[in-house]
């Protein structure tokens, strides 16, 4: 059983439509202990950083989130769901984030002839062998809508990476925990094969 964890911050439904097709059987809930009995845990996100944060502490799914990966259950962050596991964003001045990964949450940089957010289908550079990406081409193509992007502590920990006005920790993996800014429920055939990936740890 896979749990995504429901705050109120959008893309569920594709993310549960891509699991399902990968014959996964999902469940959508924002219960502590299904949540925390779940063979894996994804924290999907559209939206704010601050009010993302908001919503988890005023539910406690922070706290449940942090269980479920002190457990060791795989637990997969995805777009806004990738910037929250990390200690701050430019997005939400004073507001912590979880902190289970180190690292910032930046702006993308206004560069001439660069739409902000960046929007669309970028290749990836592959590095630090990431389980995600088991059977992944290195520049292969996914989906990216943000206009914050990470900038990891510890570049040991970022499985693959992209450029977009600036160098952008596109994937991070640390022990149970990925994280992925873009969208691999929306980017076809490598995104399914990511998310089998996952499953299948």
């Amino acid at each position: 059983m896979t749990a995504i964890i429901d705050y109120d911050a959008g893309n569920i439904r594709s993310v549960e439509k891509a699991l399902l097709s990968l014959g996964q059987e999902v469940v959508i809930t924002g219960d502590a202990e299904k949540i925390e009995s779940a063979d894996k845990v994804i924290l999907p996100g559209v939206g704010a950083f601050g009010d993302a944060m908001a919503t988890l502490r005023a539910r406690g799914l922070d706290q449940v989130i942090r269980r479920v990966v002190n457990k060791g259950t795989p637990f997969l962050g995805i777009c806004l769901g990738l910037q929250l596991l990390f200690e701050r964003s430019d997005e939400a001045p004073g507001v912590e984030g979880l902190g289970i990964l180190k690292g910032e949450i930046l702006r993308i940089p206004e560069q001439e002839g660069m739409k902000i957010p960046h929007m669309g289908w970028n290749s990836l550079h592959l590095e630090n062998d990431g389980r995600l990406f088991r059977g992944i081409q290195d520049g292969a193509y996914v989906y990216f809508v943000h206009s914050y992007y990470l900038r990891a502590e510890d570049e040991k920990i970022v499985k693959a990476s992209t450029d977009y006005c600036t160098h952008i920790h596109a994937s991070v993996e640390q022990n149970n925990v990925f994280a992925c800014q873009f969208h691999p429920e929306k980017s076809s055939d490598v995104g399914l094969a990511i998310l089998r990936n996952f499953v299948e740890l």
